[in-house]
């Protein structure tokens, strides 16, 4: 009896090391990478050689699955029997709920056991990252631009002038779809600077940006006003259409000087405004006239009316 007691435990021993050297062991470091709000879960292969591609699944389980569908896990439709070692869950993960999130692998016949995050995920623990931020100075007013800012976030702005506590500037609130910023009436010939941060709900901050400095001139450089740009445009345009004006006149006037007409014989001019030739001569005149050789005048007897 004894005898076979030590012989059933020895197998079932021998079953379970079998049995554990050939299951599929889990993923390992599952972890979440979140930045500006961009969700995408990674993890490591599981230390097991496989003759196929090794395949993931993930799943997900928010404060709704948990509390009203009795605890269901959702498949991430983006995340199924796929080949890489991330998922992006942005869209999974659409509440500032916890959320339980897991990951098991496949290779051919074998699946593995879930390999879960710990902690859960909530997406208020995301980095924000500072803003690329340019400032330029415009006569007395300031323009603050940002590049690759959030679409879902606000930016504020801190304004203050040099020689101040940043504390005591002013502060600005640029909305998420706006990425200009125009400071105005600000003192001229001094030196202003700004610094930005990310803002999310009012809980979610970002780091502060370098703090970039820039004079303002104020007034007397109208120069970099665009209005008055614009009207330094026109005048030059004018200047320049007087200048060609001037060529084509010039020119026209030399052509007159080289081809100067005749004047007129002392016959054919008339003072006043009565005709030249008077109506009455206007009339067709028709006489006989004959001609004669001088020979023929000088003969005796000749009567010129012949």
């Amino acid at each position: 009896m004894k005898t076979t007691t030590i012989f059933s435990t020895l197998l079932i021993q021998v079953h379970l090391v079998c049995y554990g050297w050939s299951a599929l062991p889990p993923p390992g470091h599952v972890t979440m990478d979140s930045v500006n709000m961009k969700h995408v879960l990674k993890w490591r292969p599981p230390p097991a050689p496989c003759s196929t591609p090794l395949l993931y699944s993930v799943q997900f389980q928010g404060e709704f699955e948990l509390t009203v569908m009795d605890g269901i896990w959702v498949d991430s439709p983006e995340c199924q029997d796929m080949t890489r070692t991330h998922c992006d869950q942005t869209l999974d993960l659409g509440s500032d709920s916890d959320y339980n999130i897991r990951v098991r692998a496949r290779c051919a016949s074998q699946t593995s056991e879930w390999a879960q995050l710990s902690p859960p995920f909530n997406r208020r623990d995301t980095l924000l990252t500072v803003p690329l931020m340019t400032v330029s100075a415009v006569g007395d007013a300031l323009l603050v631009s940002f590049e690759q800012a959030l679409l879902t976030a606000s930016i504020e702005v801190e304004v203050w002038k040099h020689g101040n506590a940043p504390g005591q500037g002013r502060v600005f609130a640029v909305p998420a779809a706006e990425k200009l910023l125009h400071v105005a009436d600000l003192q001229d010939r001094s030196l202003y600077c700004v610094r930005a941060r990310v803002l999310m709900k009012e809980q979610l901050l970002s780091q502060d940006t370098q703090e970039q400095c820039v004079h303002v001139s104020g007034p007397h450089a109208p120069w970099k006003s665009p209005t008055t740009a614009v009207l330094t445009l026109l005048l030059m345009v004018g200047v320049a259409f007087s200048a060609v004006w001037c060529v084509v006149q010039c020119r026209t006037r030399r052509s007159c000087r080289n081809f100067q007409k005749e004047p007129l014989p002392h016959s054919l001019l008339h003072e006043g405004a009565a005709p030249i030739m008077p109506d009455e001569l206007k009339e067709e005149v028709c006489i006989d006239v004959r001609v004669v050789s001088k020979d023929q005048r000088l003969q005796p007897g000749h009567n010129a009316h012949g």
